[in-house]
Formats: structure tokens, sequence, C-alpha cells
């Protein structure tokens, strides 16, 4: 655990050259536990004119749905009919397969190199349609449509909101060399944002999904950058005498809370997003460190050695008088809000041990999510439903996410690589 003993000490990182985006290999996932009630569906392969050179689309839906612990996806071999439309369906068929939801489509080619993607959802039981949408769209958008899919039944059959279509990004280091990579949220389609021979740290995405802010030691000490993903123009943020550390994205995206150390210990700041407007929030001479906006942005939270240990503490955006917010456990850090503002979730130390913890504000109720011991950088879902986060599997970093109930757990690994420090993207357009 040395990260996070190193909360408390000067950030060590190191130069980062800018190179072009750049694909890896894909995450592998490893699924375990599940809801108590899964909902069985069928989703019938989509009928396509022609077959476009990325994987069926169905294969994806089916993942993603089975990766959420809450849908049993159903074999359909053994069924004759493969309709296309849910006026096509015969119930009979398939509710022999006690199937409570069917999936259908069909891709077909377009003028100008496009495809038309129809879907649609039945209600299996009640022999009902329940959804019906088409899309337009360029070939490599079929991934993303495919992951979009798999949200509106998600959304539709569970009333929670979407999460598939989405990216993480996190640090893998292979073969001597550290990456800031971005990939689909299923650890698919993995691309090198940033590469270097020395570490690089702390990833946070802006609110749209755009953009990227890190920290590197490019000039031999910790320094702020904000890397545009479309363009892949870099700004300069944050390079101030001392350390330049842990930026966070306040929800409106115009500024982030910063972490600098050039008048004294580490104290929090905020920024406007394109390195004007610099004000400090907490001046005290403990450390504060690890900022985290809440999400009406009126808030931000803390992780502060001023009472002794590690404890998460909250301050007004615009500064003021520090309150404390957890008490259970010998230390608490990395705290990262749930989309609805009603949760928290923490890196908890007890006995040693290290792990995901979650407490509802409300309440202050806390309950311990992860069992790894070495468990860092917690980041939620965009519906607030998982929580991605970094472990230990032997002498390598891996990824692992849990659900907010401790119900379904999954560990996402890369052959060769010691992957840490995730952040959970938005949902993309």
């Amino acid at each position: 655990m040395k990260k996070l003993f190193k909360l408390f000490q000067p950030v060590i990182v190191a130069v980062l050259a800018f190179i072009a985006i750049s694909a890896h290999a894909a995450l592998e996932i490893e699924i375990s536990g599940g809801s108590a009630q899964q909902i069985p569906i069928a989703i019938v392969p989509f009928a396509q004119a022609t077959a476009p050179s990325q994987e069926k689309i169905g294969d994806i839906i089916a993942a993603d749905l089975r990766r959420s612990g809450l849908f049993r996806v159903l074999e359909t071999g053994g069924v004759a009919s493969r309709p296309t439309e849910v006026s096509q369906i015969k119930y009979a068929e398939w509710t022999v397969l006690q199937a409570q939801a069917i999936t259908v489509g069909n891709i077909s080619v377009l003028p100008g190199n496009r495809l038309k993607v129809t879907f649609g959802l039945a209600d299996a039981l009640k022999q009902t349609q329940l959804v019906s949408m088409e899309y337009n769209i360029a070939p490599s958008q079929l991934r993303l449509t495919a992951h979009k899919i798999a949200d509106v039944i998600y959304q539709k059959l569970t009333g929670e909101g979407p999460i598939f279509a989405s990216r993480i990004a996190y640090i893998n280091k292979a073969k001597g060399r550290y990456s800031l990579q971005v990939a689909d949220a299923d650890g698919v389609n993995p691309q090198t944002v940033v590469s270097s021979s020395e570490p690089i740290i702390s990833p946070a995405w802006s609110p749209d999904g755009s953009k990227i802010a890190y920290v590197s030691f490019e000039k031999k000490k910790p320094i702020i950058f904000v890397q545009s993903l479309t363009t892949g123009q870099r700004l300069t943020l944050a390079n101030f005498k001392g350390n330049n550390s842990a930026p966070t994205w306040s929800p409106d995206g115009r500024k982030l809370a910063i972490v600098l150390s050039h008048s004294a210990n580490s104290q929090l700041y905020t920024i406007n997003a394109d390195g004007t407007g610099l004000k400090q929030v907490t001046k005290s001479s403990a450390i504060d460190t690890e900022p985290n906006w809440s999400p009406d942005g009126k808030w931000i939270y803390f992780t502060s050695d001023r009472g002794g240990n590690p404890q998460i503490y909250k301050v007004s955006a615009l500064g003021g008088e520090a309150q404390r917010v957890t008490f259970q456990g010998d230390h608490n850090l990395s705290p990262h809000f749930s989309p609805d503002g009603k949760s928290l979730t923490t890196v908890r130390k007890d006995g040693g041990k290290y792990s995901i913890s979650l407490q509802d504000l409300a309440s202050g109720q806390v309950q311990v999510l992860s069992e790894g011991g070495q468990d860092e950088s917690p980041s939620f879902a965009p519906n607030g439903r998982v929580i991605l986060y970094a472990t230990r599997v032997g002498d390598r970093g891996a990824l692992a996410a849990v659900s907010s109930d401790g119900r379904v757990k999954q560990r996402l690994s890369e052959s060769g690589g010691d992957i840490r420090e995730p952040s959970w993207g938005p949902l993309l357009n």
C-alpha cells in the first residue's frame, strides 16, 4: 500500500511524452455473485444484410447484461424462429425458455457507408412491446450502439440509470513503461493517451468526457495537465512552486479543485479550467489532499490528517471551516461521491487492511464492500450502481468493481500489465 502512505508525502512522478492514441490488449473480466432474482432475457441474434468487421452486436449486449449481475441471458440456439421485429415474435416459442423479456434487431446497410440498426424489446409475459428504437450510424459506432442498446434494456427492466455506454481511464505499467489508457466500460478498445518510462498518476475525467486531467513531473516537479481527447491539445493547468497534484473537476466543468504546497503544507485550491482564477479553499497546518466535489458543486470533500489520522472532511467550495465526515475505521481516504450525492465511497483502513467502503450520508451508516486488503482509488459508475477500484493480485495491480450493494463483484486484468488508479468517465453521447 505504498501509494496510500504517499498521500501525505510529496508526490513523485516523471516526464510524460504525449503520443498518438494507440490500441492495447483488452482487459479480461471475471464476474462473481449476482442478484438473488436475475431477469431471464432472450437476445435473438440480430439479422444483418452484410457482416460488419466488428463482433456481433448481440454478443456485446449479452455480455453487458451478464456483467451487471441482474440478468440471466438465455441460450437461444434451440428456438427455430429468428424474429427481427417485435411483431414477428411467436411468444409460445420463447416462454418455453421461461424468458421474461426478448430482444430482437436488424442491421442493414445505408448509402454512404452507413448502417441502420433497429432494435425492439418485448415483455414475453404480457406479449407487448416495451421499446422500439432505430440508429443511423457509421460502422465504427456499432460497438457503442450495442452498449447504448444494453443501457436501454437495463433501464427499462431495472428502473436504474444507464452504465454501459461509458469509458474508464486507468494507469497501466507494462514492460517498464507507464501509460494512461482509456477503454470502454467493459475493458475493450483500450487506447493510450499518454505514455512514459516514468510514472503517471491521478487521471480525472471532465464532466463531459472530452478531457482528462492528470499529473506529470515534466520539469522535475509535479505539474497538472489537462489533455483533450478530441483534439490532442494539452494545457498546463497548474505549475506553481512546490507540488501541484490531485486534480478533480467541478460538476459544471468550469473549475477544478487541486492540491498545492507552494506556501505551506498541502492545501486545497480551486482554479478555472483554463488555468486562471486560483483561489485557496483550506488554510490549516495539516495536510489536506484528495479533493472531490459534491454533485451540487457546493462542497469539496477531502482527506486530512488534521485530527491525527487521515479522515474525510468537507468544506464549502468558497472556503471556510472544515467539518469532519468520517468517524469509523482507523483511516479513511480517497472520498468519491455517488452521482446522486447520497453516498460517499472511501478507502477505509482497519487492522492494517485497506478496503472500499460506502457511507450513507444521511444516516452515517457504513458498509465495507471489498475484501482485497490492498484496495484503493474508488470511482463510481455514471449511474452509481457500481464502484470501480484498484486492488492487488499477486505482485501486480488490477482493477476490480463491486456493486453498491456488495452483491456483484468483478475483476478486470490485463496479461502482463500492472494496472492502477482507475477513473470511471461519464456516459457517451
